[in-house]
C-alpha cells in the first residue's frame, strides 16, 4: 500500500509534503448526489484524511446514469445517499474517515461542521443552501467551492473568505432561474466536467497552493463547444452584507430563510423562498412538457403527478398532495432549483 498515492507524488505540485497536508485536512461534501459523489470519489482516491458527507435523499434508479458511486442495488434498496456513498467510498480507501449524515444541510448542521472543516464542497441543487453555505463560509473562515450543472451546461467557481468576492456579491451574475434536472435534463459529461473544476481547485486548496487557484467563474456548455471564465475579482463589495467591512450573514437569518408551513385541512405545504421568485412566464417556459398547466393573470398551477403545485406572482408556492414539510421541500427544489 505504500505506492498508493505515488503517481500523484510525483506531480510537483502536490509531491510528499502536499500529500502529506491532503491527509491532514477534512473536506465537507454538501449533497451526495452527482456532483457530490463524484467529488467525494476523487477525494478519497486522492487521500483525503476526512471527509464527511451531508445528503437527506435516497437512491433511486433514475440517478445512476449520473451517480457514478451507486448501484442498482442501492436504488431497490432505497439507501439514503450518505450512507450508500460512504459504503462505496470506504471500499476503495478505507483509510480515509468518512462521516455521514442523512440529513437537511441546514444552518445549525453546517454551523457545527464547519468549526472543524478545511474546506466546504458545493453540490447541492439550491441556491436556498447556497446562500446558507456562501455565509457559513464567510463567518467562519472556511473556503467553498460552487458548482452547479444542467443539460449540457455547468458552471464553478471557487470563495476565498476575505479575499474574493462572494456569493453574494455575485447576485445578478450568476443565473438564479433556469432548468432543474428534473425539469431539463441533464447528460454525465457535464457533471464530470464540473466535478474535474471543483476537484482540481480541492486538491490546490488542500495543499494549500492559493496561488495556483483560477480566480474567475468559469462556464460552459459541452454540447454547443463553448466555455468562458469570467474575471469578477472587482465585483467585490465594501458594502456586501456577507463578506463587506461590517457583515451581518444574512442568509443565517430568519427572515431570510424559506418559510415552510402546513396549511391546516388541506393536505398543502406553502413554501415562500428569499431567491428564487420568478416570473410566471419563465417557470411556464421551464416547466413545458413535464405536466398539465393552467394559467391566469394571478398564477400558474402545474399537475405534477400525484402532487398539484401552484405558484404564486409573490413568490409563494403551495405544494398539494402531502403535509410533509420535506417531501415538499423535496419536489419544490426538484422542479425550480
Amino acid at each position: 500500500m505504500s505506492d498508493r498515492y505515488s503517481r500523484q507524488q510525483l506531480f510537483k505540485p502536490i509531491g510528499k509534503a502536499g500529500q502529506e497536508k491532503i491527509a491532514e485536512k477534512h473536506v465537507i461534501v454538501i449533497g451526495a448526489g452527482a456532483l457530490g459523489s463524484s467529488n467525494a470519489e476523487t477525494l478519497v482516491r486522492a487521500g483525503v484524511g476526512r471527509l464527511t458527507i451531508i445528503d437527506r435523499d435516497y437512491v433511486e434508479i433514475s440517478n445512476l446514469h449520473r451517480q457514478q458511486l451507486y448501484t442498482e442495488n442501492d436504488a431497490m434498496e432505497g439507501l439514503p445517499k450518505a450512507v450508500a456513498a460512504k459504503n462505496r467510498l470506504n471500499e476503495i480507501n478505507s483509510g480515509v474517515h468518512i462521516t455521514p449524515f442523512v440529513a437537511e444541510a441546514d444552518i445549525e448542521l453546517l454551523s457545527e461542521l464547519a468549526t472543524d472543516a478545511d474546506l466546504l464542497l458545493d453540490c447541492t441543487d439550491n441556491f436556498d443552501i447556497r446562500f446558507i453555505i456562501n455565509d457559513i463560509s464567510l463567518k467562519y473562515h472556511v473556503p467553498w467551492i460552487y458548482g452547479s450543472c444542467v443539460g449540457s451546461t455547468g458552471m464553478s467557481y471557487t470563495i476565498l473568505p476575505g479575499k474574493t468576492p462572494c456569493l453574494n456579491c455575485l447576485t445578478g451574475t450568476f443565473p438564479m432561474s433556469g432548468g432543474t434536472c428534473d425539469s431539463s435534463g441533464i447528460i454525465a459529461p457535464v457533471v464530470q466536467m464540473v466535478a474535474a473544476y471543483q476537484s482540481i481547485e480541492a486538491l490546490k486548496l488542500l495543499v494549500e497552493d492559493q496561488e495556483a487557484l483560477r480566480g474567475g467563474v468559469i462556464t460552459f456548455d459541452l454540447w454547443g463547444n463553448q466555455s468562458s471564465t469570467m474575471n469578477v475579482s472587482k465585483a467585490k463589495r465594501d458594502g456586501c452584507p456577507s463578506c463587506g467591512e461590517n457583515p451581518v450573514y444574512p442568509y443565517l437569518q430568519f427572515e431570510n430563510r424559506t418559510k415552510t408551513t402546513v396549511l391546516c385541512g388541506r393536505d398543502t405545504v406553502q413554501i415562500r423562498s428569499p431567491h428564487t421568485r420568478r416570473s410566471l412566464n419563465e417557470l411556464e417556459r421551464n416547466l413545458e412538457g413535464l405536466g398539465e398547466m393552467k394559467r391566469n393573470p394571478y398564477l400558474l398551477s402545474f399537475q405534477y403527478d400525484p402532487y398539484r403545485i401552484v405558484f404564486f406572482h409573490d413568490g409563494r408556492t403551495f405544494i398539494h398532495g402531502t403535509n410533509d414539510m420535506n417531501e415538499a421541500k423535496t419536489i419544490y427544489h426538484r422542479l425550480i432549483g
